[in-house]
């Protein structure tokens, strides 16, 4: 039988990732067109799907060689018609995504979220390759994820299910949240909690530190700065990231401690730092995660990058549609 495509389509808020991904994982090709948000982005399934038929032109293939299509976009998903209930940086309020691709491209859709995607990628061809009960961690400039049960997605009740970055990390005078709460983990781990952090080490602080040095030299400070910092042994810098890796930690060991998983898996651009921020993760894990949740579980950092989303959309496409009928559900 001649070998079937699924695509992978993963929207973001600058550019939309689009792949053709075989029913093993092997991704054939991979391609980003920008995000076009003009009129409130409608016609983003457009300029999908006339993507999808020009890669398909470039590469001399029918239409008929794609199976199914799996999307994930940015925002809370309405998982009985794939809808996007508001997704604030494409303009988008019950915008009904999976309909319109599907009148466009003529294939099967299935949508979730763009981080639950991430960690399904990272699941099936990633760090979190084998692993049934997994959670994933993406530390950008907010903190997303995913927590897999038992091969699925969890969703919860209302699509809200994995919002780890919203667990209440500072019971007393946290920060305040995008999402209305104070002392969110998203306020301490994200790239900007970082450097908000580190804004408030130096101005509090005695102590030299090459921290200020560089917010003096340049009045600005970034994550990456002070990762740099921290891997040189500056004071103020390893204070911070300690304490990243504290709330990191401890609410890491929390979500296991309920779902007892083979593996975490961490990624987003402050994942780069590797071992820095790494280790010291591992360490308050252990001291908090119940003794027989720590025995074995591996604790690593994303290896797919930008490609997670993509090779995770393609999963879901390829687990929901039925082999007979092309029907899709939205449920992992």
């Amino acid at each position: 039988m001649e070998e079937r495509w699924l695509v992978g389509v993963d929207i973001g808020g600058t550019t939309i990732k689009l792949a053709f991904v075989t029913e093993d994982g092997e991704v054939v090709t991979k391609w980003e067109i920008p995000t076009d948000k003009c009129e409130n982005g409608h016609r983003i399934p457009t300029d999908i799907a006339i993507s999808i038929d020009q890669k398909l032109l470039e590469l001399n293939s029918p239409k008929e060689k794609l199976l199914a299509l799996g999307v994930g976009a940015p925002g809370p998903v309405n998982f009985t018609d794939g809808s996007i209930e508001v997704a604030v940086n494409l303009g988008w309020e019950h915008f009904p995504l999976k309909a319109l691709l599907e009148k466009e491209t003529a294939l099967p859709v299935v949508v979730d979220n763009d981080a639950n995607l991430a960690a399904l990628g990272e699941m099936w061809k990633g760090a979190g390759a084998g692993a049934n009960d997994m959670i994933f961690v993406t530390l950008g400039t907010g903190v997303g994820g995913g927590i897999i049960s038992n091969g699925k997605i969890v969703h919860g009740l209302n699509g809200a299910g994995g919002e780890i970055g919203h667990i209440t990390s500072k019971i007393k005078d946290g920060a305040s949240c995008n999402c209305g709460k104070k002392g969110c983990l998203e306020t301490i781990a994200s790239a900007t909690g970082i450097v908000r952090l580190a804004l408030e080490e130096v101005s509090t602080t005695a102590e030299p530190t090459r921290l200020r040095d560089v917010f003096e030299q340049t009045q600005s400070l970034t994550a990456k700065d002070i990762l740099d910092l921290a891997k040189e042994e500056d004071g103020a810098a390893k204070k911070v990231i300690d304490e990243v890796a504290l709330y990191l930690g401890l609410a890491l060991a929390n979500l296991a401690n309920g779902l007892n998983p083979e593996k975490i898996v961490i990624g987003g651009g402050v994942s780069k730092a590797g071992d820095a921020i790494l280790a010291p993760i591992k360490e308050y894990f252990v001291s908090f995660a119940f003794p027989k949740v720590s025995e074995g579980i591996e604790i690593t950092i994303a290896t797919l990058g930008n490609d997670a989303g993509v090779i995770g959309a393609a999963w879901l496409a390829k687990t929901s549609v039925t082999a007979n009928t092309g029907v899709t559900t939205n449920t992992v």
